[in-house]
């Protein structure tokens, strides 16, 4: 009975992990207006998918990691109480998180849990410093990381294209189907009809053409033949999905390492398991987060999108390979603001969900899977 608990708290994470992080890779396609909601969420979830696949052979750290051995003693760490009070613990923080469109840290949820179960089995005797050495460095370190690297691989990209004269131009959107035209190739008529209403009366001159989320910036120069714009947009996509590949690689061994410690469950079987519970998630449940990312935290163009993407695919797949948890949420967030920083376009909201997520995570996550673990013991 209790093992069939603990797959159920496990998948329960699983399917809430998805709804609010399989979109984050690529929120940047579908708030630079690059690729619909629809179109986005199919390219996560896929990509998602293979990286959970792939983390049975490169991410398998991690999994010891998780399973609690080393912050409580050996016999709580593979109680089926305490995993399946671990489980619903961080299951139900990123639930609650998700139903507010609030994108939060799963890694900083089950972090919480795990010392929120473990200060109710055993009190103060938790050890703190192995959380210290295992979680908290590495999830204090790998914003600033990323957001160092972010501001220099924008700055690179920028001065890049700076010297060989790639222009950018405002473009506006063109009926009833979103089609994004730069300015200086409207026609004449074109031109005529965005100063006129359906019913022919000219309007004022100041005229709001689109939201704005869709006032975007677009490339217009070619370089060896090719149109800059569609070449950047097409490595936006793969950055984005490689994003969601890291993402699939990092998360699923740590859900995982509630099964593993349990000895309940094949490893290979619960990751396959995992990957399916997150992909569901992420194709049901994930849209008020898609829109909190992609249009409410901060405006992103095409070019700051894919640096932002790149940086964080290659640090979070460093350090799956290596066992490393960071917080794909984070060094998303780090990577954005240290573009920010060079685009000189800051928004304070990003560095509010950066303290918002380590204030109200980690307490959180403490204090339902302390609650959890009273009421089965």
């Amino acid at each position: 009975m209790l093992i069939a608990l603990l797959l159920v708290a496990t998948l329960f994470l699983a399917y809430f992990n998805g709804a609010n992080d399989n979109f984050k890779g690529v929120a940047t396609l579908y708030g630079s207006g690059t690729l619909s909601y629809k179109k986005a969420i199919i390219i996560a979830t896929g990509a998602t998918f293979i990286g959970s696949i792939c983390a049975i052979f490169l991410a398998q750290g991690l999994v010891k990691s998780f399973s609690g051995k080393g912050l409580v003693p050996s016999d709580i760490a593979g109680s089926i109480d305490f995993l399946v009070a671990v489980g619903f613990g961080a299951g139900s923080t990123v639930l609650l998180a998700t139903r507010l469109g609030f994108p939060i840290s799963t890694t900083h949820s089950l972090v919480g849990a795990l010392v929120g179960a473990g200060l109710m089995a055993i009190g103060l005797d938790v050890n703190f410093a192995q959380m210290s050495s295992t979680f908290v460095i590495p999830l204090l370190v790998s914003p600033f990381i990323a957001f160092a690297l972010g501001a220099v691989v924008y700055w690179v990209f920028t001065t890049l294209r700076k010297k060989f004269g790639l222009s950018k131009e405002s473009c506006v959107c063109i009926g009833e189907t979103r089609q994004f035209k730069p300015i200086s190739a409207l026609t004449t008529s074109e031109s005529s009809a965005l100063l006129a209403n359906y019913d022919g009366e000219v309007l004022n001159p100041q005229i709001t053409i689109a939201q704005t989320s869709e006032c975007v910036e677009m490339y217009t120069d070619k370089a060896w033949g090719f149109n800059i714009q569609t070449v950047l947009d097409g490595l936006h996509i793969v950055s984005g999905a490689a994003v969601s590949f890291a993402r699939g690689l990092n998360d699923t061994p740590k859900i995982a390492g509630l099964l593993v410690a349990a000895k309940s469950l094949n490893i290979k079987y619960g990751m396959i398991a995992i990957a399916v519970g997150m992909a569901i998630g992420g194709l049901l449940n994930s849209r008020r987060v898609a829109e909190t990312m992609s249009l409410k935290i901060t405006k992103i163009n095409h070019g700051q999108g894919f640096s932002a993407n790149l940086v964080t695919s290659f640090l979070v797949i460093v350090a799956s390979k290596f066992g490393v948890p960071v917080s794909t949420t984070h060094v998303s967030v780090g990577s954005i603001f240290g573009i920010g920083m060079v685009s000189k376009k800051r928004d304070p909201k990003v560095v509010m969900s950066i303290i918002l997520s380590w204030i109200i995570t980690l307490p959180t996550a403490m204090l339902l899977s302390a609650l959890v673990y009273y009421f089965l013991v």
